[in-house]
């Protein structure tokens, strides 16, 4: 078995083509040393040494998260950790965070993948709801992309939505590309209230209704954005507190994963049924949770196509609904 050091040394570095033996490589490393995944797989009577396939690896259900403190007890209690949003009285899931240059290499190298240089950008974050409570995976995200960056208009905007028009107006007329990280509420009620032709600018929707408004298919949403800022595409990112990882939507609507992540679906009523491609719910390999579990049933369903990219359709019924699900198509 690969050591945690030879799997942190090839999380970034391996070829595509050796994803499915570093993943069993990763398998059997935290089947052994994170107990609570350790304690799942014991219940399932599975025995890690005879897995020999990606589909035949047990996926803890992200539920775990909310009760249990997932990470490798080998390592120092982490002392950073990322919370889920919810509404009121839900519980949040946590993730124990051992590492945080990991997150910022993984989210970093995802981000540059898909978009170039967070210096080629200003990186304005419209994320009231996620400002508003402390251990947000995704404002730590975005705050160290703005540093990246080191443009001087880079921030946050709360509900200051006449500042953030008259930023985005500066911006305009100097022709900076700029990058607009917004919670889908916030992005329809900032369009409502403040609609502006862009040129320059790129926005990306986290997802996030909250209750503030009707139900939206994610196409209606993007619809009502491109007529309000006269733009052609809005684009969308697939991230959650348990995964260190993301997912951005190409020029087709569908999404890449970077290198280290994959998808695969299960059966929805046979959770052990587990396909690359096609649909169904939503199983996720990221392996830049390394000092976690990077093997994890979400409760998000979907379609996850030949090539690897996908698309996802909302959320399995009896799931509670979250910040970071996105809606159905």
């Amino acid at each position: 078995m690969m050591s945690i050091e030879g799997l942190k040394e090839a999380l970034f570095n391996s070829a595509p083509q050796h994803f499915h033996e570093l993943a069993l490589q990763l398998f059997r490393y935290q089947a052994a040393h994170v107990p609570v995944y350790q304690a799942y797989i014991r219940q399932l009577k599975i025995q890690p040494e005879r897995i020999m396939h990606i589909k035949e690896i047990p996926f803890l259900p992200v539920r775990f998260f909310k009760s249990h403190a997932v990470y490798d007890h080998d390592q120092p209690r982490p002392q950073l950790y990322f919370e889920s949003s919810g509404t009121t009285g839900q519980i949040p899931a946590r993730h124990e965070i051992a590492d945080p240059a990991i997150y910022e290499t993984s989210f970093t190298k995802g981000f540059i993948q898909r978009w170039g240089q967070p210096s080629d950008y200003c990186i304005l974050g419209l994320l009231p709801s996620y400002l508003e409570r402390s251990n947000s995976s995704l404002v730590y995200m975005v705050k160290h992309l703005m540093d990246r960056s080191g443009h001087p208009l880079n921030g946050f905007y709360l509900h200051d939505h006449q500042k953030l028009w008259r930023t985005l107006k500066q911006l305009e007329g100097e022709g900076q590309a700029t990058l607009l990280f917004g919670v889908t509420y916030a992005l329809l009620d900032f369009a409502e209230d403040f609609p502006i032709q862009l040129q320059h600018t790129m926005i990306i929707e986290t997802g996030g209704m909250k209750g503030r408004k009707h139900e939206m298919t994610r196409d209606e949403v993007h619809d009502q954005l491109k007529r309000q800022f006269a733009l052609q595409q809005i684009y969308s990112e697939y991230g959650m507190s348990e995964l260190l990882s993301q997912a951005y939507t190409l020029a087709d609507g569908r999404f890449a994963c970077p290198p280290w992540m994959k998808l695969l679906v299960r059966d929805i009523n046979d959770p052990f049924d587990i396909q690359s491609s096609g649909r169904g719910a939503i199983n996720i390999i990221d392996m830049a949770n390394l000092y976690s579990c990077s093997f994890l049933a979400t409760e998000d369903v979907g379609e996850v196509f030949l090539d690897g990219h996908f698309i996802i359709q909302g959320r399995m019924d009896d799931s509670e609904i979250r910040g970071c699900s996105l809606m159905s198509i």
